[in-house]
């Protein structure tokens, strides 16, 4: 009998950040043992949740380039050969929780790749066409394939394929001793499998499941605890565009992918005050858990473009917003070394290191979500005040309070300078400033110059 309530999270998520971890492309090996060199620094810079990319065996049968897509999976309890062998991940597993750092890895619910053994030994687990043959995933709202020709379409209304799939991710969860899962195309399987799947995964243990999704019933029924914040990372990328951030080369790339996949117009204009009405939008719909924010991932890098085609000059000043609202700042393999590169996504392409210099960045902000309640994801943190400057159309400031501990943060969203004069009477101080270190006591407001796209955070711990 079920005596937990849901979503049955471990407590470190509650001031946690997540790093994406794209292992085919993480080092010349590719492979787990290669990347454990990387966890000391990982760690160092305040990771705490890897979300590592599907492990799983790529099927061969219509592969889609040179490696195929990681997400057209051959098996569900194995491991891809190419980044070694299971006890090598089970040896990778025990060196991240020997560091007091947690691993989700990504799960595909929606489909399988087409030598997959369910295929031969479970047909009627699968969709079929008017011909009665097994399909690819089909587009529910246009009845067109997605075009992911390159995997067949899993059937929820077969019970027994339900219990396959339940019980499938129980052995990573019982056998394996995975944290949580991110779960690829959340919003493709029907939520009444979520609320029976996460009865049967959070009665073993208390897990982290992250949805890839933007839907507000997955996360009110706590059968996950994050989804994604699709929309915000859309107002943010459009605020660049306007305001100019990615210069002209990277205006047109942006204007482009805005036109073919969203469908927007390019003379609609956003400015900063658009986030708080979307913020508005997401209180009244969201009344569990909270949303990963970004700037990048795998598949904004692959499709869309890298973050500094995105954001070009600005990237640090919205990386600064989406590690400070109040839900969970995302980082994806490569950002610490400001790695302007569309990755491949079909086939190797290994990423070139350099010399990290994001990762000081990132290392203070994620450490000061670390110590400061205010910055805690969701609930555990504090709700987001908005602090208006006069300017609030390139200016967007804000605070967060949580048992006294306070942060605020003043972002210019535009290629302008600005002077600004913030009013507020804030007696928790001294504050420090986090990127350069001095106290400043703002019980009185605060008198800012700021450059283009400049940014200020301030702390009381």
């Amino acid at each position: 009998m079920k005596t937990f309530s849901k979503p049955r999270v471990p407590d470190w998520h509650k001031n946690a950040t997540i790093y994406e971890v794209n292992l085919r492309h993480y080092t010349p090996e590719g492979t787990f043992k290669a990347f454990s060199a990387h966890l000391p620094r990982l760690k160092q810079m305040g990771v705490d949740i890897l979300w590592f990319m599907p492990l799983h065996p790529i099927s061969e049968k219509n592969r889609k380039g040179e490696l195929g897509s990681p997400y057209a999976p051959a098996h569900y309890t194995g491991i891809n050969p190419y980044f070694g062998t299971d006890a090598d991940f089970r040896e990778l597993l025990d060196q991240v929780h020997a560091l007091e750092m947690h691993a989700i890895i990504d799960w595909i619910p929606n489909h399988t790749g087409w030598d997959h053994p369910w295929i031969g030994e479970h047909p009627d687990w699968y969709l079929k066409d008017d011909t009665g043959n097994i399909t690819d995933p089909i587009n529910l709202y246009t009845g067109e394939s997605w075009g992911w020709t390159d995997v067949a379409a899993l059937d929820y209304n077969n019970r027994e394929m339900r219990k396959g799939m339940i019980a499938a991710m129980c052995y990573w969860v019982e056998e394996v001793g995975v944290d949580g899962f991110r779960v690829d195309v959340a919003h493709g399987v029907p939520l009444d499998f979520w609320e029976e799947c996460t009865d049967v995964l959070y009665a073993i243990k208390p897990l982290f499941m992250l949805a890839e999704a933007e839907i507000p019933e997955l996360l009110n029924t706590g059968c996950f605890v994050m989804d994604y914040g699709w929309d915000m990372h859309k107002i943010l990328t459009r605020i660049a565009r306007f305001k100019g951030a990615a210069g002209s080369e990277g205006t047109r790339l942006v204007q482009g992918n805005l036109q073919e996949n969203t469908g927007d117009e390019i003379s609609e204009e956003v400015h900063s005050y658009d986030i708080d009405r979307l913020l508005e939008i997401k209180r009244s719909r969201y009344h569990r858990g909270y949303q990963m924010y970004f700037t990048s991932n795998h598949d904004e890098n692959a499709w869309s473009g890298s973050a500094y085609e995105w954001f070009g000059e600005a990237h640090q000043a919205f990386a600064v917003l989406t590690a400070t609202f109040s839900g969970m700042p995302l980082l994806y393999s490569g950002m610490e070394s400001a790695i302007d590169k569309q990755f491949k996504f079909f086939t190797k392409d290994e990423i070139d290191w350099g010399d990290f210099r994001n990762a000081a960045f990132y290392e203070q902000l994620f450490k000061l979500k670390h110590r400061n309640r205010a910055l805690w994801n969701g609930s555990h943190g504090g709700s987001l005040v908005k602090i208006h400057t006069g300017k609030d159309q390139d200016i967007y400031a804000f605070t967060r309070v949580k048992e006294g501990d306070r942060v605020v943060v003043v972002v210019n969203l535009s290629s302008n300078h600005h002077q600004v004069h913030l009013a507020f009477n804030f007696k928790e101080g001294p504050f420090f400033s986090l990127f350069s270190g001095r106290k400043e006591f703002i019980d009185q407001g605060l008198d800012l110059h700021l450059d283009p796209w400049d940014y200020k955070v301030y702390s009381n711990r």
